[in-house]
């Protein structure tokens, strides 16, 4: 495999057809691991912002928020797909029933536009090195391909259209942009900034 290394960062465009998907299972911990890093992703967050009140979250950054996605990941219930480019690790994202996210059902701008049964996209980290090369797309279409082996009908992400000057990590939950290469249109925006996309199997 050739990657081209380019002022610190890595071009892969044409490498993203080899790109490999796998569902975060238990023995693949390890490698959700080495992606997240020492920082679990971003300040400790190990993914589990979604999952927790704002009390609780804030309580437990770092080592108990890793403890606590470990436990998810160790039972068995699947909390999202890690991106492999060869045998590295290099991108993750989290897509899981809406129910297992409370904290979407006290947002005012993210609450439920019907009754309907989705899977939520809440978090994508791409490793440094390969953002802002479409790995991003490529992710949430290897969501959806996993919703469908499990039988969901609707998937459902809540991206943010940051301007210039925002960093990666206010881009946490993906920007429309991507959403929409992927095949995602908008359903409903309470937000000027936060739409509520929809990809429908």
């Amino acid at each position: 495999m050739t990657v081209q290394e380019v002022h610190g960062s890595v071009t892969i465009q044409s490498e993203l057809k080899k790109l490999k998907f796998h569902p975060v299972t238990a023995d693949r911990w390890d490698d959700m691991v080495k992606l997240f890093g020492e920082r679990g992703a971003c300040g400790g967050c190990w993914c589990m912002n979604w999952r927790l009140t704002s009390k609780e979250f804030e309580a437990k950054k770092g080592p108990a928020n890793k403890r606590a996605m470990k436990k998810i990941v160790m039972s068995g219930n699947v909390p999202g797909v890690l991106a492999y480019l060869g045998s590295e690790p290099i991108g993750w994202i989290s897509v899981a029933p809406r129910e297992q996210f409370p904290r979407l059902e006290r947002s005012r701008n993210l609450k439920p536009i019907d009754d309907k049964q989705v899977w939520s996209v809440v978090c994508l980290f791409i490793a440094r090195a390969y953002r802002a090369q479409g790995v991003s797309v490529e992710l949430l279409k290897a969501a959806a391909k996993h919703v469908r082996k499990q039988g969901g009908k609707i998937v459902e992400g809540y991206p943010v259209e940051p301007n210039d000057k925002w960093p990666d990590a206010f881009a946490w939950t993906g920007i429309t942009s991507a959403f929409i290469k992927a095949g995602f249109k908008e359903a409903l925006r309470r937000s000027p900034t936060r739409p509520i996309m929809r990809f429908l199997l």
